[in-house]
């Protein structure tokens, strides 16, 4: 079977120097979230894209840290390389980079332009089946001028012919990188002029009017505009599970992914993570997915003492099919025993490993029943859970 893997490259080594103060825009905010987290955030979440490397400055290392956040918990995230002088030096180190990965393809996208959308992607990565290379554009539509030397008209440029360029740029691997190579010590505008400097063929396909490049300090004020109106585009859905499991002979019970020692352990036919199987349900409920139970019968033997992090990793990847993202989630555990605080920290980071988000996005509480009811008798252990998910 021919290797159809794909890297997306995203160039973020620049300074940025004509946005203004402020530090390179790239790790600026906007909208509460650095503009080269949305930028990435977009080609993680991409069905065909199997990883993403970030080109760095290398003095940016502490400011790449933070401004990804989230993000690292994906797998598909390789650890960042340094860049170049030039932003050409910057893609061939790039490129070199991911040579032990051997992908077939490659896109090369510009860290400043974090509105790129999953269409243009595909369709950029459709168009390599038939040709060396392929860019997002836009034909031009407004009337072209070409001035002389004092600044008047000298003439009007035909635009039939003439398009925008956009990233992704998108290559096949072996190609790109030799076309870079080759073109080494030169400086040409874009990875297109590279690829055309080394006789392979680029194809234009439809990029997105929204696929704007923040340049000058201005652009910032247009990208929130832009970002705002797509929030209104945004449909936010919570869910609620609860859940309850009895107590049997035993010596620890699991919560959250965490054994805890105790004098008994929760009865359950999978290994009876009460916590784990009410947030489960929480988050199959913001998508109008049912519950465990219609995606894991109990009746089925091959659930019998299964790690409930499966069921957790199913309904994550539900909400990911549905087009959506985990906002965050809150716990609250009810038992009189164990006592759940030592092990919080523990139990939000075991969530945040396999919901694939940042601790802080996850809420672990415990309360007590004040010994009424079957939590206050110490029979068993229940959990609340509610999950915001944004779509």
């Amino acid at each position: 079977m021919v290797n159809q893997k794909t890297i997306a490259i995203i160039v973020a080594a620049g300074r940025g120097s004509r946005a203004g103060p402020g530090g390179p825009k790239q790790y600026r905010p906007l909208a509460g979230r650095a503009v080269i987290a949305h930028t990435v955030d977009a080609f993680l979440s991409h069905d065909s894209v199997d990883a993403v490397r970030v080109i760095i400055h290398r003095d940016d290392g502490a400011e790449y840290d933070a401004a990804i956040g989230d993000l690292r918990a994906n797998d598909k995230l390789l650890p960042p390389v340094h860049g170049g002088k030039e932003r050409q030096d910057s893609v061939r180190l790039g490129l070199e980079s991911i040579v032990e990965e051997e992908p077939s393809r490659v896109l090369i996208h510009d860290a400043a332009r974090p509105f790129i959308d999953a269409d243009t992607i595909s369709r950029v990565i459709d168009a390599l089946d038939k040709n060396d290379g392929a860019i997002a554009a836009l034909p031009v539509h407004d009337t072209i001028k070409r001035a002389d030397d004092a600044g008047a008209i000298a003439a009007t440029v035909p635009r039939d012919a003439l398009w925008r360029a956009q990233t992704p740029q998108g290559f096949r691997f072996e190609k790109i990188l030799g076309a870079h190579r080759a073109a080494a010590g030169n400086t040409l505008t874009d990875d297109a002029a590279v690829a055309e400097a080394d006789g392979l063929t680029v194809a234009l396909v439809p990029g997105s009017p929204d696929n704007m490049k923040i340049t000058q300090a201005d652009d910032f004020g247009m990208a929130e505009t832009l970002l705002a109106r797509k929030a209104n585009d945004m449909e936010f859905r919570s869910g609620q599970g609860f859940d309850v499991h009895a107590f049997e002979d035993g010596d620890a019970v699991v919560i959250c992914g965490v054994d805890i020692p105790h004098d008994k352990k929760l009865k359950g036919h999978s290994d009876a993570d009460v916590g784990m199987h009410a947030l489960t349900d929480a988050l199959f409920g913001a998508v109008g997915e049912g519950d465990i139970g219609d995606h894991f019968p109990p009746s089925d033997p091959q659930w019998k003492g299964a790690p409930s992090r499966i069921f957790l990793e199913k309904a994550r990847d539900v909400i990911s099919d549905h087009g959506g993202r985990i906002v965050n989630c809150d716990i609250t555990i009810i038992c009189e025993a164990p006592k759940i605080g030592p092990h919080r920290d523990k139990m939000r980071n075991a969530l945040a490993e396999i919901l694939e988000v940042e601790p802080a996005r996850i809420s672990v509480k415990a309360t007590t029943t004040e010994q009424l009811g079957f939590t206050g008798r110490r029979e068993g252990i229940a959990a609340l859970a509610t999950a915001m998910v944004a779509l």
